[in-house]
């Protein structure tokens, strides 16, 4: 099966050709940073992370573009709350939201352009469509600069609207020099207490849908493969970012791929409303590998709705996997990850990135393993054990990677180890004099602490459970 991807634009499933043979361009719409991230924030990082290790193990060379939104009306909203200047507030949000990629195992962007650092793109980017009719100052000499929707007949197109039923963009105090109020801000005009920069027409500061156009070109060229981000961003951030490249004569996103939201009760998990839940609160509740498979599990397009008890149920099912990787590696030695998958789980990831049937793959392969070793059959756990690696090694979940070797828990997993052992050792001489009763009571109150304890040819073993 050749890769395919739905895009929002076609409304359908397509093959995916990249622009250039053997290698994908991918630009992803990054955090505006006005406060720390919540867990709906990150499902998008997750589940492009997988969308790139699944094009690079199909042989493809990816750059990925993931921009940083630092300046915005939100950031200088809540600078101004605070007394404090707008680059503190986008400095200390950008280094949470790298810290959650980091914890999550998201690979690194290939470039990570901040918005303030491509003022000279933007005004290129603003002369180029002022000249070709698309855009205008406004005519107050307010130094905003708008662009003008009815100028470009295929507004709308991508969110699949009619312009004649669209509001005002809104996204200025007044429509005070925009000729329709549905043009929106290219940029806006100096305003006190605010940064600006100089332009041609004044001085004053980007609008957020300038930024993206700008940076993505910038680095991926004036066309590219994919563009990516949450379903939320398809109008106005997408529709009109797609406008103003195309009206300058760029060719722009040839796919464009949106994960769906994550939600609380069915209302939708954002800053405003105050019910998000930051990563560092949720971690600790569950590792941070079982938060990568709670927001991985589901179609990406999907909604998920938060619960508590469905973060256990995914935190348990990957104990599940995790304890016979452990186990299987006990049993045969280390084993590698395979470079050959399995097809159901290719074909799951070929067909728009579908996860969960490739998790079904991967429980599959976990239940196999189980039955090999409970035969004694070393040969047939170690091909198992190779082909289960591979595959949680492209959803970022293999638990034997270094990359979840240390998830800011280690030197207190090395204590409990410790203490632990003590136990064990106790518990083991009380076996040994037949006094079973004592046995028994240290395994029932390491269970009480949250600590399964296994016995197995190679001695106990122990694991933290949760919930």
């Amino acid at each position: 099966m050749s890769l395919r991807f739905y895009d929002t634009r076609a409304r359908q499933v397509r093959d995916f050709v990249p622009l250039r043979e053997g290698h994908v361009s991918l630009y992803l719409c990054g955090a505006t940073v006005q406060a720390a991230p919540h867990i709906g924030h990150i499902r998008s990082g997750v589940n492009f992370d997988i969308l790139r290790r699944w094009l690079v193990h199909r042989g493809y060379r990816v750059t990925l573009c993931r921009n940083v939104t630092d300046i915005d009306d939100k950031i200088i909203n809540v600078a101004s709350a605070e007394g404090v200047p707008w680059w503190e507030v986008s400095e200390r949000n950008q280094r949470a939201f790298t810290w959650a990629y980091d914890i999550l195992n998201c690979l690194p962007p290939t470039v990570e352009p901040r918005a303030t650092g491509h003022v000279p793109e933007m005004i290129e980017l603003m002369r180029r469509l002022i000249e070709r009719g698309h855009a205008y100052p406004a005519a107050d000499d307010s130094g905003d600069v708008y662009f003008d929707v009815t100028s470009f007949p295929d507004y709308g197109e991508l969110s699949n609207q009619r312009l004649d039923q669209m509001r005002g963009a809104g996204d200025t105090d007044s429509d005070r020099g925009k000729r329709d109020p549905r043009d929106f801000a290219l940029w806006k005009g100096t305003r006190p207490g605010e940064p600006s920069w100089e332009t041609p027409w004044g001085s004053g500061r980007p609008g957020w849908h300038l930024e993206c156009s700008a940076m993505a070109t910038k680095y991926l060229g004036p066309t590219f493969d994919i563009h990516g981000g949450g379903v939320d961003l398809v109008f106005p951030h997408h529709e009109n970012e797609s406008a103003q490249s195309r009206a300058a004569g760029d060719g722009f996103a040839r796919y464009w791929m949106h994960n769906g939201l994550l939600s609380m009760s069915g209302e939708k998990m954002s800053k405003s409303v105050g019910n998000s839940l930051l990563i560092p609160e949720i971690v600790r509740e569950v590792r941070p590998v079982e938060l990568r498979y709670y927001l991985a599990q589901a179609h990406y397009r999907s909604v998920i709705d938060y619960s508590v008890e469905a973060l256990r149920e995914a935190a348990a099912a990957y104990q599940r996997i995790e304890g016979f990787v452990t186990r299987a590696v006990e049993a045969v030695g280390d084993v590698a990850p395979s470079k050959e998958l399995p097809e159901p789980f290719a074909e799951a990831l070929d067909d728009d990135l579908g996860v969960s049937q490739a998790l079904a793959a991967v429980h599959n392969h976990v239940r196999e393993g189980n039955s090999a070793l409970a035969e004694g059959a070393k040969e047939r756990v170690a091909e198992v054990t190779a082909r289960l690696r591979g595959m949680l090694t492209v959803l970022g979940l293999d638990p034997l990677s270094e990359s979840w070797a240390d998830t800011g828990d280690s030197g207190l997993r090395g204590v409990v180890d410790a203490l632990v052992t003590v136990a064990l050792n106790q518990r083991q001489a009380a076996r040994e004099r037949r006094d079973y009763a004592t046995a028994d009571e240290i395994r029932d109150q390491l269970l009480d602490a949250g600590i399964t304890v296994e016995d197995t040819p190679h001695g106990p073993r122990w694991e933290l459970r949760n919930g």
